[in-house]
């Protein structure tokens, strides 16, 4: 342990590691409740595009996949918002084209190479640069204030738009606010987790403390422990056994989920016993437009961390 930390890179990969952990599940808990856990996946597809058009340019990669994300989030939020049937291939062509544009740019760039895309698409810990370590920070505090900081607002769209319409919340703005942090979480992670892996670090940990949790508060709070457990663990795991970083943390997120799930079952069992006589289900979370008396919502705040 004392050797691989006298490494700069090193240092570098686990502070970033330390930052993946937190931001991925901190967006990742919107994602679940509004069963779109399979976003990140398609912004992954998006953000190869970014990475290609920095290699062209010969940019940075992590600033041109953000402007590329964020361009595709919103496009995916405005098709999402019509509801029409069309709408799923339409998302379809923008995530698959993306990936095959990425291909192309990359395979057409002078730093085109063996090793060029691979550590995007699974991570690497040898890739995270000092500016990339820089950018991530940036990105991730930007990414944490706001899931952290609007937590009653998002959690109100994410349980019920029409509801949260009621009370007077900006809808379409905060919708279109969690598909950016979605698409730059995607971008921060990438360096670390790869692009076709991010989506199972921001899904993975929040449905695992969603074995054990009650409350949308302590669901957040234990999804960023675990988040922040396995990245450094599957850092250091390969680092030890020579292996992408990526596949690494997703492996250790699923042991995870899979030993909670063990130790959930008999809970839920006994859980199930008692409700003979339930009670209503208290949100932890107070609404916009709401009294502290009026929280206990009973239809909305139930499942939360189920």
């Amino acid at each position: 342990m004392t050797e691989m930390l006298s490494y700069d890179f090193m240092q570098r990969a686990l502070l970033a590691a330390v930052l993946v952990g937190i931001t991925a599940p901190a967006v990742g808990i919107y994602l679940v409740q509004r069963r779109q856990a399979l976003l990140g996946d398609g912004m992954g597809h998006v953000a190869m595009t970014g990475v290609g058009l920095g290699f062209i340019f010969n940019t940075s990669p992590v600033w041109m996949a953000v402007l590329v994300c964020v361009l595709g989030a919103v496009t995916m939020e405005l098709v999402r918002s019509r509801g029409n049937q069309r709408g799923d291939i339409a998302l379809a062509m923008l995530f698959y084209g993306g990936m095959a544009c990425g291909k192309l740019l990359v395979s057409k760039s002078a730093q085109a190479g063996a090793g060029s895309l691979e550590s995007y698409l699974w991570g690497s810990i040898l890739t995270v640069a000092p500016a990339d370590l820089v950018t991530i920070g940036i990105l991730g505090a930007v990414v944490i204030g706001v899931t952290v900081g609007l937590r009653r607002q998002l959690f109100a769209i994410c349980q019920d738009e029409d509801f949260a319409r009621v009370t007077g919340l900006p809808v379409r703005f905060l919708n279109l606010l969690l598909a950016v942090m979605a698409a730059i979480t995607v971008t921060v992670a990438m360096r670390v987790v790869g692009l076709l892996l991010v989506s199972a670090l921001m899904v993975v940990p929040v449905v695992a403390a969603q074995q054990l949790t009650r409350s949308f508060a302590a669901t957040q709070a234990a999804s960023i422990a675990l988040g922040v457990v396995v990245s450094l663990a599957g850092v250091t795991g390969s680092y030890q056994l020579d292996v992408p970083s990526g596949p690494a943390i997703v492996l250790l997120a699923i042991a995870v989920f899979a030993v909670f799930s063990v130790i959930a079952a008999p809970l839920a069992r006994r859980r199930h016993r008692s409700k003979a006589d339930p009670g209503p289900a208290v949100c932890d979370v107070q609404l916009p437009g709401q009294s502290p008396s009026d929280a206990t919502t009973p239809d909305r705040s139930a499942g939360l961390a189920q």
